[in-house]
């Protein structure tokens, strides 16, 4: 890096952190998650407003790939913060309710975004129309964990029947979305002659979850009183980079080894090495690294061309995007006895879609089956669901009795979760 790119790198990096914090701030304040507001910061420094001169004036071409790197150590670390608050408990404490919504909060939107798949593909449509349709049902359904965990917390829900069960599908959810998504991408991800290495993902899996994980409680269950040292943070750091460097080469995705390598570690008397890894990994994260994402994500969203096609193609996503949700989750619930109103409240908290669902659009648009303009599109539907959750739920249950708190980084979301889980 010469000075010029440098002061650039530096420059960016400091608009990033304070527009987000900004925006996030006012997003708090109007009632919305601050994932709201830091994803329109990335949005509002790209290509959108101005024809680009401001993404181009604050980042210059050649500190592009610096800025997707960060990210990407960003999406790693928050995707392992995920993969460390998935507690398998949930699953059996909740029983045959929290499986079927889940189930059903999947299939329906899946299938129903299979079909929009099918009428948006002569003027959306990529090269490979298998993973243009299969890609579209798994990013219609999606539901964003933390942000939904983020919520329930302002909503003082987190000790109710129904934000347990509530945590228990989405969490359920995301791992059946995760296993979708790395299924579309070892079938339909690119080829080419290293592509063998595909053959490689089920040992891995299997090393890990009989070999690494075990080896890991064994360890764990020999030192209760185990606290994160500099050194036991450096294998967990070092294990991350590792697992999500093997996925990334194998052929999958580097989202899946960081996932899988939180997924892994020991739950049961770690709570205290858990909160530790969570402060110690989630400030940084918040404040710089996915602010940095939301920004990478931005620099692909342009919105400034939309006309009545793009709209009305918005339109249907959107109604697919919330009815698919709504319809899976609301019926299951229903058929499993519960009342309208905590179906409608639990439907509605389905639908959040956040941080989760711009992931899964980043790793379309990388492997080639989004193409840029339906990528615009579909972030624009993230927001906008992500954003009416509040408001449904405020309609449904009225307003929460809440007290005045200073906005905090995104990923204290994860923090969140552990309050969660723990109430579950």
């Amino acid at each position: 890096m010469n000075p010029h790119q440098t002061t650039s790198l530096l420059l960016g990096l400091a608009a990033i952190v304070l527009l987000a914090r900004m925006l996030g701030v006012l997003a708090r304040r109007l009632g919305q998650p601050a994932v709201i507001g830091e994803v329109l910061a990335g949005i509002a420094l790209g290509p959108t407003f101005f024809d680009g001169a401001l993404s181009d004036t604050l980042f210059p071409a050649d500190i592009r790939p610096l800025l997707s790197a960060l990210a990407a150590v960003g999406i790693v670390v928050f995707m392992f913060i995920v993969g460390l608050e998935a507690d398998a408990a949930l699953l059996r404490g909740n029983g045959i309710l929290a499986t079927t919504v889940s189930f059903s909060s999947i299939v329906v939107p899946f299938g129903l975004g299979v079909l929009l798949a099918l009428y948006l593909v002569d003027d959306y449509g990529t090269d490979d129309k298998t993973a243009f349709l299969l890609f579209m049902g798994i990013a219609m359904s999606i539901t964003a964990f933390p942000v939904l965990a983020r919520i329930l917390t302002d909503r003082q829900m987190t000790h109710t029947p129904l934000g347990a069960m509530a945590v228990a599908c989405a969490a359920i959810g995301d791992v059946l979305a995760w296993v979708l998504l790395a299924a579309v991408v070892a079938v339909s991800g690119p080829a080419g002659a290293e592509q063998w290495r595909m053959l490689l993902a089920v040992p891995y899996l299997l090393a890990m979850l009989f070999v690494v994980r075990p080896l890991l409680h064994r360890y764990a269950a020999r030192r209760p009183e185990l606290r994160l040292t500099p050194t036991v943070f450096t294998w967990i750091l070092a294990g991350l980079l590792l697992s999500a460097a093997a996925t990334e080469w194998v052929g999958l995705h580097y989202i899946f080894g960081a996932f899988l390598f939180g997924a892994i570690l020991p739950g049961t008397g770690t709570e205290r090495l858990r909160t530790q890894v969570h402060d110690r990994l989630g400030q940084m994260t918040g404040t710089l690294l996915l602010p940095v994402f939301f920004l990478v994500s931005g620099l692909q969203v342009d919105l400034s061309k939309l006309d009545m096609s793009s709209l009305g193609a918005l339109a249907l996503i959107l109604f697919v995007a919330v009815g698919g949700k709504f319809i899976g989750a609301y019926t299951a619930a229903r058929l499993n006895r519960m009342p309208p109103q905590q179906s409608a409240a639990l439907a509605t908290l389905m639908n959040t879609r956040g941080l989760t669902e711009l992931i899964v659009l980043n790793v379309g648009l990388q492997l080639g089956f989004l193409g840029q303009d339906l990528y615009s599109l579909m972030v624009a539907m993230a927001v906008i669901t992500t954003a009416m959750t509040g408001p449904l739920l405020n309609w449904i249950l009225g307003r929460p009795k809440t007290d005045d708190a200073e906005a905090t980084p995104y990923v204290s979301d994860s923090t969140a979760e552990a309050t969660v889980h723990t109430a579950a």
